[in-house]
């Protein structure tokens, strides 16, 4: 028999390969799975810390009705227009300032929001805020704020759609043992952090009734939060959105996102709801979850298929099937009491990526979501941002700590979890300053907690002020971490012809 004549397999002998892969797979699953039971096993520790260190919430007793004050005259459409126009342009003005100083649009445009508020407008020249926004006196049923609020949701909730559209499920198959492990970590690391900086803020900043439990389980959360489209922004205008590093980071991202959707959708269930009614919630987010998975992906993967072999023109198609099915997707999501943006996201998700439709929705959608109606939202966040709450030192150095806690756990998280899939120390720390952007999304989360009466106004401007320092802190750190790639107006000519290393 020559040497290199096969070996025939022989009956009960095994390819030790395959036993390699299979004990690497369950050590894997057990690594995971002891992850996990560490981040579970942390929070109920500190929840018991915190539930008997603070007791059960005060339950408030009930407010006598008063008759609703009669309404003042008040223009809300003109005042609606008026907020809307200013923000927008307002907003694009900023944002490119913010473009050219390297940082994300988004920035300039929630800065516009809070410059339009009490925090600078109404404290300059209240009259001027009330030309915008009337005051309480004026509007003493908030009509105006009520319109601003519900052209906001809408915009989230599109928003969220087209985030959900952007979700590309082929990348997170092609690193699903990376991303996960990684984003996963930079989760459970900064919830546990932000669990325990809750030990520290409950008794000031948790409004009653809130319990110790409820306020915990959203600082974790809106620690771990990640901006999967500002992370995206900020890679293409450095050219990185196609190196291996940066698939990387999207994959994260996006699994990040993902993830931190589900577990706000689980949050909020729990917030809403006693504990008893709690599992009803859950129960029915997780029969809505499988039954976009299992019933309404397969028939949309079909329809889009028909619709990419189709020599004609979709025409309206795809952006009825798709408006429609977001706003009932978000009324479902928002009926069973979790949130109505977890609805439009999900549905955005397990629309196929690649598909015609998909791309029409995102082409078609995106200029009108972006410019027109997530301007309300800067608007309505920005009106309830009070920087001036934030007053004397016990608050800045609280304010501070809510940064340092939030970069460590996010930017620590990831960066160990990176260094031990064996990515480099550079490339690990620059996925760790990826990831610890928040931006507009740490946004959506805070307006959430400040509806549901989980934070307070102090605290929400507070976290308002730590997602802008960590998101305007991504750029210039990612630009001393790799030198080698300059942001510019034009991605195409950094990616194709890189300026000269310190060139602005």
């Amino acid at each position: 028999m020559s040497p290199s004549a096969q070996v025939p397999d022989l009956p009960g002998r095994q390819d030790p390969r395959v036993d390699s892969h299979a004990l690497g797979h369950v050590q894997g699953m057990l690594a995971y799975g002891l992850m996990l039971l560490v981040g579970v096993g942390g929070f109920l520790v500190i929840r018991e810390i915190g539930e008997s260190q603070f007791g059960p919430p005060v339950k408030l007793p009930p407010v006598p009705a008063v008759a609703a004050a009669k309404a003042a005259s008040v223009d809300v459409v003109a005042h609606v227009l008026g907020t809307m126009a200013a923000v927008i342009v307002l907003g694009y003005v900023l944002g490119r300032l913010m473009r050219r100083i390297g940082q994300p649009p988004v920035i300039g445009e929630v800065v516009a929001g809070i410059c339009l508020g009490p925090s600078l407008l109404g404290a300059l020249s209240p009259e001027a805020m009330s030309l915008l926004i009337p005051s309480a006196a004026d509007d003493p049923q908030g009509q105006v704020t009520a319109a601003l609020k519900m052209i906001a949701q809408l915009g989230v909730i599109l928003y969220m759609f087209v985030v959900g559209l952007d979700l590309n499920a082929g990348k997170l198959k092609n690193q699903v043992h990376a991303a996960i492990a990684i984003s996963h970590v930079g989760i459970i690391v900064p919830f546990l952090l932000g669990a325990m900086l809750a030990l520290v803020l409950h008794r000031e900043f948790a409004p009653n009734p809130i319990s110790f439990t409820g306020f915990s389980l959203f600082m974790g959360l809106a620690m771990a939060i990640t901006a999967f489209p500002v992370l995206a922004r900020i890679l293409t205008d450095r050219g990185l959105e196609a190196t291996p590093l940066g698939t990387l980071a999207l994959t994260c991202a996006a699994a990040d996102d993902a993830t931190a959707w589900c577990l706000l959708a689980v949050v909020v269930g729990i917030v809403q709801t006693r504990i008893e009614n709690s599992l009803q919630v859950l129960g029915l987010a997780l029969v809505f979850t499988g039954a976009m998975f299992l019933i309404v992906k397969p028939v949309l993967r079909r329809w889009c298929a028909r619709m990419d072999r189709s020599q004609n023109s979709s025409g309206q198609s795809p952006l009825v099937v798709g408006m429609a099915g977001a706003l009932l997707a978000a009324m479902t999501t928002e009926l069973i009491g979790i949130h109505a943006i977890f609805g439009a996201f999900l549905l955005g998700a397990v629309i196929p990526n690649e598909s015609r439709p998909a791309r029409e929705l995102k082409q078609r959608l995106h200029e009108s979501v972006i410019v027109l109606l997530l301007p309300a939202f800067f608007a309505y966040t920005g009106m309830r941002t009070q920087i001036g709450l934030v007053s004397g030192l016990n608050h800045w150095l609280l304010c501070c700590l809510i940064i340092v806690v939030a970069t460590l756990g996010k930017f620590g998280g990831t960066f160990v979890a990176a260094r031990a899939t064996g990515i480099n120390h550079r490339d690990a720390a620059t996925l760790g300053m990826l990831m610890n952007t928040r931006g507009l999304m740490e946004l959506i989360v805070l307006n959430i907690g400040l509806d549901l009466g989980v934070i307070s106004p102090t605290l929400f401007a507070m976290m308002v002020l730590m997602a802008l320092v960590t998101t305007l802190a991504t750029s210039p750190m990612l630009g001393w971490l790799n030198p080698e790639f300059v942001s510019t107006e034009n991605p195409e000519r950094t990616r194709n012809n890189p300026e000269p290393v310190g060139s602005v």
